[in-house]
């Protein structure tokens, strides 16, 4: 019989320990999750307005216009990661002279990426965007609208990457979640003007999404400039710095290519080889799945400071328990939201959407499936990135997912569905987790018998078990729309069952039996 005395007692002299920083890391989850709801909710619906707009090949011109300039941030997502990493680790250790140059270098970093980006994006991006893409020759002059102002919209966010990198490691979500929040509602306000505007709906709201992202970054360079002493940009050339952010980023610049090459490329891929209408049913897929990662995303941008700070004092207890619990949560919030949609996300998408393209129903589930799989590893990625010892497993790892693409070239040049490029990010996805496990092994102590164990069979068995009575009702169950409300609910309740019985321990259970019975007698 298990003394649940003397497990309450343990637990709670664990929970001793970091109080504050527990305090600060359920408090900043909240404040990011109401931010979500609210985003959530708003972009979906913006989708289906901007896509009932536009129309399908709008949408999908867009879409594949637009990820094509996301594909040269392979050049500064490299240093955003670095710059990232060097702010909050420069804070955990309280060294506020070195935050100050960390800010001011990373700022002159990104201006530089910014001229070489240009420069690369007006030769031979706009040579590939005219000649070779697959796009109706009546909105080619569109095409290129779209490509310049999304350009716009693009710099200007690399510009912003030291600010909000700072917000985040100071770990002040609740300014990240109002100006969160002003962003989605002027999304939603453009999305509304596209009907009533003189010109092409399509530039007019590229027009439109540029200058919201011009008042994005002015809002966030205020807010910093007030309330952060380091985020005065001075022009301080630090060699050895400067030295340290590029060896980081050299790195780390295999995994923002693989990542990019993953997303974008493959968008460009099923454009050349299927057209903008299945662009538009992966772009659909892709804010579903958006929406979906937001809710393990809040999560995790509330945790990630706290990984590399307790790794940067060396609190390898404190950090190996972020790292454990943070994957499974991580997961059981994307299952939460998840299930329901691909059980049914025919009726989620026709109720969605007005207009619903061909592809988009197995894009979404699959996708769903991907993002769920990865985030086991999200943890895992935040720790070896804290280490600042990447170089191996850049060459590993990036240089795996760098295969991504050409085997997506290979089953689209066979003629295979357009989903099957999905199937090959889930499988390397569970590949790199692996090799992840292996090289945090040796650099930190990480045991990948006892993360496989605690983690993976334990999100495993939860899915499963979550999996089962909703299937069944879908099964047996005619369509309808109480067959719908059913499923829906039938999803949720037995995910949390399966959560809270399977997926917690039993400290974990008591604790949580604990917190609900201290809030009801509150009432």
């Amino acid at each position: 019989m298990v003394h649940y005395g003397k497990i309450l007692n343990k637990i709670k002299v664990e929970m001793s320990v970091n109080t504050e920083n527990s305090k600060r890391l359920a408090k900043n989850t909240v404040l990011l999750y109401i931010r979500m709801a609210l985003i959530m909710v708003v972009t979906l619906y913006t989708s289906r307005v901007v896509l009932n707009a536009l129309g399908v090949e709008d949408y999908g011109i867009y879409n594949a216009v637009g990820g094509f300039v996301a594909m040269f941030g392979v050049i500064s997502n490299s240093l955003t990661a670095a710059i990232s990493r060097f702010i909050t680790f420069e804070l955990g250790k309280g060294d506020h002279e070195k935050i100050k140059d960390v800010f001011s270098t990373s700022v002159v970093i990104q201006l530089i990426i910014v001229g070489i980006i240009l420069l690369i994006c007006e030769t031979l991006g706009l040579w590939f965007l005219n000649a070779k893409m697959t796009i109706p020759l009546e909105r080619l002059t569109a095409a290129n609208w779209v490509y310049q102002l999304s350009l716009i919209t693009f710099v200007i966010n690399i510009i912003s990457v030291p600010y909000n990198a700072c917000i985040v490691a100071h770990e002040k979500m609740g300014a990240f979640a109002a100006i969160g929040v002003f962003q989605a509602l002027g999304t939603l306000l453009i999305a509304f003007l596209i009907n009533s505007t003189p010109i092409d709906g399509l530039v007019f709201y590229s027009i439109l999404m540029a200058l919201l992202a011009v008042i994005i970054r002015m809002l966030y360079g205020y807010y910093c400039k007030k309330n952060f002493s380091e985020c005065t940009f001075r022009w301080v050339f630090k060699k050895i710095l400067m030295k340290e952010i590029f060896s980081f980023a050299g790195w780390n610049f295999i995994g923002s290519t693989s990542a990019v090459l993953r997303d974008q490329g493959i968008n460009i891929l099923l454009n050349l080889f299927c057209g903008v209408t299945v662009n538009a049913a992966r772009g659909i897929a892709m804010q579903v799945s958006n929406a979906v990662m937001q809710f393990s995303n809040n999560f995790m941008t509330a945790l990630n400071p706290q990984i590399t700070k307790s790794y940067a004092i060396g609190d390898k207890e404190y950090l190996m328990k972020l790292v454990f619990q943070g994957s499974r949560l991580s997961f059981y919030l994307l299952l939460f939201i998840s299930l329901p949609l691909i059980i049914e996300t025919e009726t989620v998408l026709a109720l969605w959407l007005k207009t619903v393209p061909a592809h988009t129903v197995l894009f979404v589930r699959l996708i769903l499936v991907y993002v769920m799989i990865e985030s086991v590893s999200f943890t895992l990625i935040t720790l070896l990135l804290s280490t600042g010892k990447i170089k191996k497993y850049q060459i590993t790892v990036g240089g795996l997912q760098l295969f991504t693409f050409p085997l997506a070239y290979i089953v689209l040049k066979m003629g295979y569905m357009p989903e099957y490029t999905v199937f090959i990010s889930i499988l390397i996805a569970l590949i790199t987790m692996q090799l992840r496990l292996k090289l945090l092994q040796s650099m930190v102590g990480i045991s990948p018998v006892a993360f496989l164990s605690k983690v993976v069979l334990n999100v495993l068995l939860v899915s499963l078990v979550s999996l089962v009575l909703p299937l069944l009702m879908n099964y047996l169950l005619p369509g309808s729309f109480i067959k719908f409300g059913i499923n829906i609910v039938l999803c949720v309740f037995v995910t949390l069952l399966s959560i809270f019985f399977v997926g917690c321990s039993i400290e974990e259970r008591i604790f949580v039996k604990t917190k609900i019975l201290n809030l009801l007698h509150k009432k």
